[in-house]
């Protein structure tokens, strides 16, 4: 008992918490043995406190002969030998080392390495220091498959350091918008509206799809995708393809940008002559119905007029009594007019005149147009009877000369 006491004696300089000195003695079974410095005692390092990666090697981590510093975590007594150790550990006093730099460095970018995805976020490691990122500090969007990020280094911002409570806080998302910011005003700087600009298609909504400028995503509205009307936005852009727009609008306060793609592309009208002249006999089809005539799609992206005048030889008081939306029709073009992006269109045109309605219209031609009334001229008005038949005497007898 008493020698058991001396020994005890003998090791009372080192308490746990002290950050000794120690020289590698042996390196076994997953464990490596060390001398302490200037006490007389030995400790034990094991892998667990040399790193975090559980799959590594002690053997490449510490070698004999090599010296180490080492934080003294506890004593530890041998059962059968009541020889007197201590648990000791590298990783831990990098940790302490690790919390002591990061005082005071709140705001600050570091680089840290992503560990392991965990329940809310990331776990990640900043010199041998463990912190998190919430999933809402992720990315400026909210990520769903944090695996993805497991093994990248990437730079993030310290928001909270608390070494009593072991809590080291960062944020990915303040480094993301401020690069962000930065690009976008340097994307506005150099954008202006009326030019042709290449971008990338980020995604597709059913509004239209958003094209990456290279920092800025500038959106072609559902109505800017193609000069066809009515046009799927997944049928004319893919996610991913690379596309010549052109600036119609920027918004820098608000962050927008408006962009066309048809612009860039040519238009149905560009060449129509080529196409389409006076007296073609064509397939089209009844897109709409108005109270004046029917919209007859002639090519794509080019309506022609069908005039309720020139739908049938019979009187059509309302275009819907002869023709449907949809409906396949057999047409003659009578005018087109590039310019004015007009075309004349007749469906009668191509029907035999009915003998009645050729009737009719020769008994309207022979028909005598009615006159307009005369203004009632005026009338002679006659004397009474009394009157009629009378004398410069009888006029003037009672006149005295």
């Amino acid at each position: 008992m008493n020698e058991f006491e001396d020994l005890l004696n003998s090791v009372s300089e080192v308490t746990p918490g002290d950050v000794v000195t120690a020289e590698v003695l042996t390196v076994d079974a997953g464990q490596a043995n060390v001398a302490i410095s200037g006490t007389g005692v030995e400790g034990v390092l094991t892998l667990r406190e040399l790193t975090n990666d559980r799959d590594a090697d002690i053997n490449d981590l510490v070698k004999v002969g090599e010296t180490l510093e080492l934080l003294v975590l506890r004593q530890v007594v041998g059962k059968d030998t009541d020889t007197v150790t201590y648990l000791v550990s590298k990783k831990r006093l990098e940790a302490r080392k690790a919390w002591d730099k990061l005082v005071g460095r709140e705001e600050e970018v570091v680089t840290v390495k992503v560990t392991r995805a965990v329940k809310g976020g990331l776990a990640v490691e900043f010199e041998g220091l463990r912190g998190f990122i919430p999933a809402s500090m992720i990315d400026s969007r909210f990520t769903r498959n944090t695996e993805r990020f497991v093994g990248q280094e990437f730079d993030a911002k310290i928001k909270e350091v608390d070494p009593a409570e072991n809590r080291f806080i960062l944020s990915r998302r303040e480094v993301v918008e401020a690069e962000a910011a930065a690009a976008r005003a340097e994307v506005f700087g150099k954008l202006a509206v009326g030019e042709v600009v290449t971008g990338k298609v980020a995604r597709i909504t059913s509004f239209g799809a958003f094209i990456d400028l290279g920092g800025v995503d500038g959106l072609v509205h559902l109505t800017e995708l193609s000069h066809e009307r009515n046009v799927s936005p997944k049928s004319a852009v893919t996610v991913g393809e690379e596309v010549e727009v052109k600036v119609l609008a920027i918004d820098e306060v608000e962050g927008r940008v408006s962009l066309s793609l048809k612009a860039t592309q040519p238009g149905p009208w560009d060449g129509v002559e080529q196409k389409l002249a006076a007296g073609d006999v064509i397939e089209g089809k009844v897109k709409r119905l108005t109270d004046f005539g029917a919209f007859v799609e002639v090519l794509p992206g080019i309506d022609g007029l069908v005039h309720i005048s020139q739908i049938s030889h019979k009187r059509v008081e309302n275009p819907k009594d002869a023709l449907s939306v949809g409906q396949e029709v057999t047409v003659k073009v009578l005018e087109v007019n590039a310019a004015d992006e007009r075309v004349s269109l007749s469906i009668k045109a191509l029907e035999e005149r009915p003998a009645a309605a050729e009737g009719e219209e020769k008994a309207e031609k022979r028909a005598p147009r009615p006159r307009r009334q005369k203004r009632e001229e005026k009338r002679d008005y006659e004397l009474p009877e009394t009157q009629s038949g009378f004398s410069m005497a009888d006029l003037f007898g009672d006149i005295e000369l």
